[in-house]
């Protein structure tokens, strides 16, 4: 017996749940999915990539609640890679292959990175990098006909530019040495420091590497104190370089230290101490109250993520997003190959968090910070504060060799 009628009623009624299911999966197919895949929880940039997850999330809520693109809205599908470089790539195939994924933001590491970019160039997926900074990343496919790899983050070169600017005229004795961790990361920031020093006509004093899980170094901290170095730039995650802070206190070492953006992490802080983290000088390239939209946007992150040390990776994921969208909607498609031309050709003026991009890339150059966009930065009292002295108020555009 039927309790809702006749058989004609209950058949009308699942032909009419079948249409109305039919239509939620049509519209659920028109929706364009974005990928995200990076390190949220296994390294110690791991806290990059979650800040940078919750710019994504962002940055696409924004664009659905201002109609979406190209009538659809988007869909962001979230992968944690764990810093792992085969979970990275087994995320980077599901993203493109099964979720049909039509662009993905992301990684977090350079090391994974490195190791699944000709996934997407082969398929012709674009990916925009709001985090890794490894300087291969954006040209190893430049002399392709059509590079696929894009980039909005503190790419290493430029990062270099920076800190070698300021380790040269820092140094009473011009005895600069480099230490970095045995990853792809560290391994590539050894040779850009080692060529950036050369345009300025100093040899390193001293190279020297460490585990990513090291917790003494004081070995490598003996060898290059007796270099004569009283500069150290340094090449590795936070966690590990909080372990060389604390090795330095052992040996009683502390010369001017210098080191990239990825030092932001509380990781820093909270194994070295607030006040031995202060040691590390390192590179950024916007901090929460540099601009209007910056501060609003950090105020929404810290809603979802109110620990946010690393602001920056959610300006810089925004940012990736919009540009993103801005060129899908120019090519009014959503193919991989036309969307890249439109990134490569030019995107309408976006106005991003870090600044307001014109025309950020061209066919031949893929990275839309460079090292103007740039500042120093170091934790004190907890906090990231932009750090400035005579140095740095002295650097002109000429002393940024790269």
């Amino acid at each position: 017996m039927l309790l809702n009628g006749s058989p004609l009623t209950f058949a009308k009624r699942l032909l009419a749940a079948a249409a109305v299911a039919a239509t939620a999966m049509s519209a659920q197919a028109q929706d364009i999915k974005i990928g995200f895949n990076a390190d949220q929880s296994g390294t110690g940039a791991a806290e990059l990539g979650v800040a940078a997850r919750h710019g994504f999330d962002l940055a696409i809520e924004d664009l659905n609640k201002a109609g979406g693109v190209l009538g659809k809205q988007l869909v962001g599908v979230v992968r944690d890679d764990t810093g792992s470089p085969p979970k990275s790539i087994q995320n980077m195939t599901e993203l493109i292959d099964s979720e049909k994924v039509v662009a993905v933001i992301g990684p977090t590491n350079s090391g994974n990175a490195l190791a699944w970019l000709h996934i997407p160039q082969q398929k012709k997926v674009p990916v925009i990098v709001p985090v890794a900074t490894a300087t291969e990343i954006t040209r190893r496919y430049a002399n392709d006909p059509q590079n696929f790899i894009y980039r909005i983050s503190m790419v290493d070169r430029e990062q270099v530019a920076l800190l070698v600017a300021y380790a040269v005229k820092s140094s009473k004795s011009r005895k600069i040495a480099i230490i970095g961790d045995s990853t792809g990361f560290g391994q590539q920031g050894i040779k850009d420091l080692t060529e950036v020093l050369a345009l300025h006509g100093v040899e390193r004093a001293a190279v020297a590497k460490f585990g990513p899980k090291d917790t003494d170094m004081t070995s490598q901290l003996a060898r290059i104190k007796e270099s004569g170095a009283d500069t150290l730039i340094v090449y590795g995650l936070a966690d590990a370089n909080a372990q060389l802070l604390r090795s330095m206190e052992k040996v009683n070492y502390f010369p001017t230290t210098l080191g990239t953006w990825g030092n932001m992490s509380t990781k820093l802080i909270e194994i070295a101490g607030p006040k031995l983290a202060e040691q590390m000088i390192f590179a950024t390239s916007i901090a929460e109250d540099s601009n209007p939209r910056a501060a609003a946007l950090a105020k929404r992150v810290r809603v979802r993520y109110p620990q946010m040390a690393t602001f920056v990776s959610a300006a810089q994921a925004y940012d990736s997003v919009m540009l993103l969208a801005a060129a899908i909607k120019k090519a009014g498609t959503t193919d991989g190959a036309k969307v890249a031309e439109t990134l490569d050709s030019g995107v309408p003026p976006t106005e991003g968090i870090v600044k307001t991009y014109t025309k950020p890339f061209t066919k031949t150059e893929h990275d839309a910070l460079t090292v103007a966009d740039f500042h120093l930065a170091r934790w004190h009292n907890g906090v990231v504060t932009a750090y400035q002295d005579d140095i740095t108020k002295s650097l002109k555009p000429a002393d940024l060799k790269k």
